[in-house]
């Protein structure tokens, strides 16, 4: 079996409101194959996501001229628990795209890494129970009537689900409802979706998102025609990391996930993951698939 990918490129995020660089900031690790095939890795620490966005543009045109095809992997959600757009009476055939379309219509994300995040989470607040709920998480300064500091109540059955089942199937991963403090994949996916799907528009149909536009299923050579990046979410702690002397731990972890990545889709086992296990319910397989997403290599 062939590789299906020449590149892997593994992008932590960042919802920082300020220019950082080193541990907690914006890390680009890329793992790509030289003139004579052997793998090569290298970093990138943009000090914004604009600045990161202009990057992977440039890296993933860069791949293009050399007709190598590119897994770029981000560490945030690409879709939100089941019933989420539903539930805003979002329009479109494709829940994740109109919820997609809906967050860039709202996120203002300046060049100095400024951003509106909690403003965004306290207006879906108010369309979603007109409370402080189910988003919850900002500074004391930033508190709303419709987002608080802290979670307010627990999720109830008629509530949308605390955690997508990617999430429970990855073990440790963090609720989206959470838009502040450690691990707050929220705020990333908030201020992540609309760079990820300028990055996919401007490819046009040479960009796919997985799994909503690829489907939920192995991938083959022949699914990935005319195809030159695919867009995934992964997950950083699903393989062990060990930082070299003096690496901060995200640049270990996206080194550490590219190269994961580009071993398996070598040994042909790459392919597999893109599809759900063999018991997955259907249920779960259709709401990976039109609007949770999965994250790469969590098992079911």
């Amino acid at each position: 079996m062939s590789r299906l990918f020449s590149a892997y490129v593994i992008v932590d995020w960042s919802a920082a409101a300020k220019p950082t660089t080193g541990a907690d900031s914006v890390w680009i690790g890329v793992m790509k194959r030289d003139v004579r095939f052997r793998l090569s890795f290298e970093s990138f620490n943009p000090a914004t996501r604009q600045e990161a966005e202009t990057k992977l543009a440039a890296i993933l045109d860069d791949l293009k001229k050399r007709n190598e095809r590119a897994l770029v992997g981000f560490d945030f959600p690409l879709g939100f628990p089941r019933g989420f757009s539903q539930a805003l009476a979002l329009k479109g055939d494709h829940p994740w795209r109109a919820v997609w379309d809906q967050l860039n219509k709202m996120v203002k994300d300046k060049a100095d890494n400024t951003n509106n995040r909690f403003g965004v989470g306290s207006e879906l607040n108010r369309r979603l129970t007109g409370g402080p709920f189910p988003f919850w998480g900002c500074p004391p300064k930033d508190t709303l009537t419709t987002l608080q500091p802290k979670k307010t109540r627990e999720h109830g059955p008629e509530d949308l689900p605390e955690f997508r089942h990617a999430d429970v199937a990855a073990k440790g991963a963090a609720s989206i409802w959470k838009l502040y403090y450690n691990g707050s994949v929220g705020g990333q996916a908030i201020v992540g979706i609309p760079a990820a799907r300028r990055l996919r528009d401007a490819r046009g149909d040479a960009a796919r998102v997985w799994p909503f536009e690829t489907g939920f299923k192995a991938l083959t050579e022949a699914d990935l025609e005319g195809v030159q990046v695919v867009i995934a979410e992964v997950y950083p702690s699903l393989v062990k990391a060990t930082p070299a002397p003096g690496e901060v731990k995200d640049a270990a972890q996206v080194r550490a996930l590219a190269e994961h990545f580009a071993k398996l889709d070598e040994a042909g086992k790459l392919a597999a993951l893109f599809g759900p296990s063999k018991d997955a319910p259907a249920d779960l397989v259709v709401d990976a698939q039109s609007e949770e997403g999965w994250i790469l290599g969590a098992a079911i």
